[in-house]
């Protein structure tokens, strides 16, 4: 399950298959990737992946349209709802645990949001100063011309400002959107991920049928709305992932307490709390602390003041940028968030080292190495270097 991401889902095909031959180059590893089939429904596409004798389907569960609906927005219901927004979470007392638990992936979130106060604020004053530029005639009119000429002008500047900072380095346009949908999802007024969820829920049930391991990964924002489809599932068959068919979650630049600490987020803390309790399901938490799209610091159930029902829930592995990419090139891309927040879906430089294509599609069933790493995860040192389960 991706995260807040508008692209056609034909895109993490793409990297996908681009990634395998770099891990196959790199590790060894005889690795064949299908081509992209949609089903008739559009809700998910799936290839198949062929890595040293062991066969995977993958399926990528689509909310890409959803997305597309909300980013980018009109800057009209954008410059209603920012404000509306964040006069409610700083009076629910949303702030104050969002930046102690966050940190880093807070000060994006409200450093972006500061710049589009400012991209505001010079809009207005750009707009101010052209209209005093207009040639109007003197007379009582040209005073209210100016007036009125003023909104309009902001608007056209604030909307070139938009399309000029959607993307990289800032992400203004994206990252604001991003919130705006996880905060009206905590609070239910986005109603369209309810049915999407209740979809993903039977795609996965289903799978239960002719898999020998199921295995949901969510990243980014599907960190939380993946234990939310994985819910429903145990809410229709409390015997899901009992009958023998190994179940496992993945949560990947995960950003659980952000919605999970807005007062409104009943219910995804309600998800979040039966998952975790859930014997059935295992719980592998992929975590990096260069990532600062994502939210790292402590585990996401004491993050979002919830008790931990059992120790290593979720088994938790920290992965080193270094192990993933050269150090000249990290240079270059460290700034650029976006790109290091889907690094942990790429192959690794290091064979050692965590790569999500050996992760996912080599012959080592997830859930034994999750099993493994929650052993080796007891040991402070070996945790502190980072290695993957499939080390």
């Amino acid at each position: 399950m991706p995260g807040f991401d508008p692209r056609a889902p034909e895109t993490y095909w793409g990297l996908f298959r681009r990634e395998s031959r770099l891990t196959a180059v790199r590790r060894d590893m005889a690795i064949t990737v299908g081509d992209p089939v949609r089903s008739a429904d559009g809700l998910r596409v799936d290839w198949r992946v062929e890595a040293d004798g062991a066969e995977t389907r993958y399926t990528l569960l689509r909310w890409d349209d959803i997305v597309a609906a909300r980013f980018p927005r009109g800057n009209a219901r954008r410059l209603l709802a920012v404000p509306a927004l964040w006069w409610r979470l700083g009076r629910s007392g949303y702030l104050r645990p969002f930046r102690k638990e966050a940190r880093r992936f807070a000060r994006v979130i409200l450093g972006v949001h500061l710049i589009y106060l400012v991209l505001v604020a010079l809009s207005l004053g750009a707009a101010i100063g052209l209209a005093r530029l207009l040639p109007l005639p003197p007379g009582p009119w040209a005073v209210a011309a100016t007036i009125l000429a003023v909104p309009v002008l902001a608007y056209a500047i604030l909307a070139g400002l938009m399309v000029v900072t959607r993307g990289k380095p800032f992400y203004v346009a994206h990252l604001v959107d991003d919130t705006a949908f996880t905060h009206d999802h905590a609070s239910g007024a986005e109603t369209r991920m309810h049915g999407r969820l209740d979809a993903f829920a039977d795609v996965i049930r289903a799978a239960e049928e002719d898999a020998s391991e199921i295995v949901v990964i969510g990243h980014s924002s599907s960190s939380f709305l993946g234990l939310e489809a994985l819910d429903r599932v145990l809410a229709r068959d409390p015997e899901f992932g009992r009958r023998g068919t190994p179940v496992s979650f993945v949560s990947i630049g995960s950003v659980i307490p952000w919605i999970t600490l807005d007062p409104r987020a009943d219910a995804v803390r309600a998800s979040l709390t039966r998952v975790a309790a859930s014997k059935a399901i295992g719980w592998l938490d992929v975590r990096a602390k260069w990532d600062w799209l994502s939210i790292h610091q402590r585990n996401p159930l004491s993050a979002s003041r919830l008790s931990t029902p059992v120790s290593h829930r979720p088994v938790e592995i920290h992965v080193r940028i270094e192990d993933l990419i050269e150090k000249r090139i990290l240079q270059r891309r460290k700034w650029n968030l976006f790109r290091m927040h889907f690094q942990l879906l790429m192959s690794s430089r290091d064979p050692g080292a965590f790569d999500y294509i050996a992760f996912v599609a080599g012959p080592e069933p997830v859930h034994a190495a999750i099993r493994r790493w929650r052993k080796v995860s007891a040991r402070p040192r070996a945790r502190a270097v980072g290695r993957s389960p499939r080390a």
